[in-house]
């Protein structure tokens, strides 16, 4: 897909953003999901994501017509048990998305069991955050509720202060997704399924277009292919496994409830049939 021209003012608004990483601190209900109170294992202007990912969509770009159009289409699921499960996908704190992927792995993970676990998660999780900030920032788009009318499922006052494109809080779900998979590779379907399944309850909420949706998985994965890298990820990654291995061979590890429900509704398809 071939970009756009870019914002004659994207070069400057790039370079400030990355000399100012490490202080974009935003939390859940102000765009970045994750709470960076965790040093991330990059340098601040080691990397850029807004070299990887598409330019956000403008008027004119096939991408912005599909976004109104499945913003629309999906205010149909309001009140439904997929639109529950969005309303659920809102709370980002670390206790809430080791709920979220418990029945992906297939043990009831919490902050008490799985501390390491946690810790790298949390640590890359400041750096996928400020890469998606700084494309923020870049970008500036707004949420799809600012041109098409249709209820969101949380407040809008809580998304006032940023931007839509790319997805924190797909950002942060998908670091989840990827750092599970690396923990527990057995159970990679479900919880890169529980990982797209995060993602799309934003287009679901209404929160965020769904192109901003798919930045959030590309920013995620584009960050943490160099996170990988590091060798104190791959420290930290050694005594998660080790953990998680250790917890999940322990039968007196609680298991998650209601997972077949959630799973039939990660199977439900949400995006809608559109005509191009």
């Amino acid at each position: 897909m071939s970009a756009l021209p870019l914002p004659a003012n994207r070069r400057p608004l790039r370079s400030v953003a990355i000399v100012a990483c490490a202080l974009l601190i935003t939390s859940g209900a102000s765009g970045s999901a994750a709470k960076q109170d965790y040093p991330g294992y990059l340098t601040p202007g080691e990397f850029d994501v807004t070299q990887v990912i598409e330019p956000a969509p403008r008027k004119g770009d096939p991408r912005y017509d599909t976004d109104r159009k499945i913003f629309r289409a999906t205010r149909k699921l309001v009140d439904t048990p997929r639109w529950q499960l969005a309303t659920s996908d809102v709370d980002t704190s670390r206790p809430a998305l080791m709920r979220d992927f418990s029945c992906a792995v297939g043990v009831a993970l919490t902050p008490e069991n799985a501390p390491a676990t946690l810790r790298l998660v949390s640590r890359a999780g400041a750096d996928t955050a400020g890469q998606t900030n700084i494309a923020k920032n870049v970008y500036r788009r707004p949420r799809p509720f600012h041109q098409d009318k249709g209820r969101v499922c949380q407040p809008v006052a809580q998304l006032a202060d940023s931007f839509d494109y790319p997805s924190g809080h797909t950002t942060w779900g998908w670091t989840w997704a990827l750092i599970l998979t690396e923990l527990a590779p057995d159970r990679a379907g479900p919880i890169l399924r529980r990982g797209r399944a995060y993602g799309d309850s934003r287009f679901v909420c209404g929160a965020h277009n769904e192109s901003a949706v798919e930045g959030g998985m590309l920013s995620a994965s584009a960050t943490m292919a160099l996170v990988r890298t590091k060798p104190a990820y791959q420290q930290d990654l050694a005594a998660a496994r080790e953990e998680m291995t250790r917890l999940r061979a322990d039968p007196a590890t609680p298991k998650p409830q209601g997972c077949a429900a959630e799973e039939a509704l990660i199977a439900q398809r949400v995006m809608p049939s559109l005509d191009r």
